[in-house]
């Protein structure tokens, strides 16, 4: 944990945080902290900062650490980037959802694909955002605050169809994801990227052509990585990287 995190609701006039849970455990006992010394904390979707420790309580059960907030500087920008993605297996997706957060986008969609499981769009990790610590493992990595927004698309042509069209201004460029595509990132994006981009990396199995098809009709570009057909966790992370140092991020 790099940065401790807490909600704008759990801060009090005071700019006091009461911590009773995970994050009061890391306290005392990974940072070994005592009272007045400081940590690095953020308001999720707020500022950084630094927390002050007022009071630790320790106790058979639990342990209640009490800090203040000190913002310093700027809310950070949300990332240049926003991420389509196949939905995986549950598991896959945990690693994913963290490591994106922590390479940085703004938005996820998860959406249906031919080769998707549609199974997976009933696991329980899509209710009730059950899906957002992973998020926020990803951020308290990083020392960033600005949590990216998910939102799940079952029906893969009206996504593309319908919903790509009303959010495609906001994109300098749409690049999706295919083992057989004739270019790479570098040949495609240049070396020198402005404005937002938005990546579409396939489910486990990868898109079909008929997909490959609707993407291409929606200004989205086919670029490879190689020759190499990679997971999709493997891809998603190495595809964000590379465009990150395109970007100059």
């Amino acid at each position: 944990m790099n940065l401790l995190l807490f909600e704008s609701k759990e801060m009090m006039s005071d700019a006091t945080i009461v911590l009773n849970d995970r994050r009061s455990e890391h306290i005392i006992r990974v940072l070994g902290c005592n009272s007045g010394d400081t940590v690095r904390a953020g308001m999720i979707n707020g500022s950084v900062g630094t927390g002050e420790i007022v009071s630790i309580g320790r106790g058979r059960e639990n342990s209640e650490v009490v800090l203040r907030f000190t913002a310093e500087g700027d809310v950070p920008a949300q990332p240049p980037l926003d991420l389509i993605m196949g939905l995986v297996r549950p598991i896959m997706l945990k690693k994913i959802l963290a490591q994106a957060a922590s390479i940085g986008v703004g938005r996820i969609f998860l959406i249906n694909a031919n080769r998707v499981e549609k199974s997976f769009f009933g696991a329980s990790l899509l209710k009730d955002e059950n899906y957002r610590s992973y998020l926020l493992d990803g951020l308290e990595q990083a020392k960033d605050t600005i949590l990216p927004q998910v939102s799940i698309h079952e029906r893969f042509r009206p996504f593309v169809e319908d919903f790509i069209p009303t959010i495609a201004k906001t994109y300098s460029r749409k690049l999706v994801a295919h083992p057989e595509a004739g270019e790479g990132l570098k040949q495609v994006a240049g070396t020198e990227m402005t404005g937002r981009t938005l990546l579409a990396v396939g489910p486990e199995g990868g898109w079909v052509d008929f997909e490959i098809e609707k993407f291409v009709e929606q200004s989205f570009v086919p670029v490879s990585m190689g020759a190499r057909v990679l997971r999709t966790d493997t891809a998603v992370v190495a595809l964000l990287s590379q465009l990150m140092v395109l970007m100059g991020e």
